[in-house]
């Protein structure tokens, strides 16, 4: 992926209070597709105005710069149920319910989290059934 793509991107989600959860890039080089997943930072659901918003944001740096070809396609979306992938993605989270597939744990556990301990991949989540 393009570090300056995701840079535009980013700095146009955070002009309007919005984290960047996924970015890729398909398409063809003459008609590029972006799928932009977003996150609102007051935990709340992303809603199809929250979408509409960002991707007038993300429109406006795109059209201004050369990153991608004049016809491109824009799909902005929630990130919808997916795995949490970091200690800081986990933080986040904190005081919402999840799911968690722990196999080396003994299974799936559901709840909600309550903290987390450590900044590595052997982090410990602690859940509130």
């Amino acid at each position: 992926m393009n570090d300056e793509l995701e840079h535009v991107v980013t700095e146009g989600l955070d002009e309007v209070g919005y984290d960047l959860v996924e970015l890729r890039k398909g398409g063809s080089k003459s008609r590029p597709v972006l799928e932009v997943r977003i996150d609102r930072r007051d935990g709340e659901k992303v809603t199809v105005d929250d979408c509409a918003r960002a991707s007038r944001s993300i429109e406006a740096r795109l059209d201004a710069g050369s990153l991608v070809a004049e016809r491109y396609v824009l799909q902005v979306s929630s990130p919808g149920e997916r795995p949490l992938r970091t200690p800081a993605e986990w933080r986040r989270f904190v005081g919402r319910w999840a799911n968690v597939l722990a196999p080396d744990a003994g299974g799936r556990f559901e709840g909600e989290i309550v903290e987390l301990e450590g900044d590595d991949a052997q982090a410990v989540v602690t859940l509130r059934p």
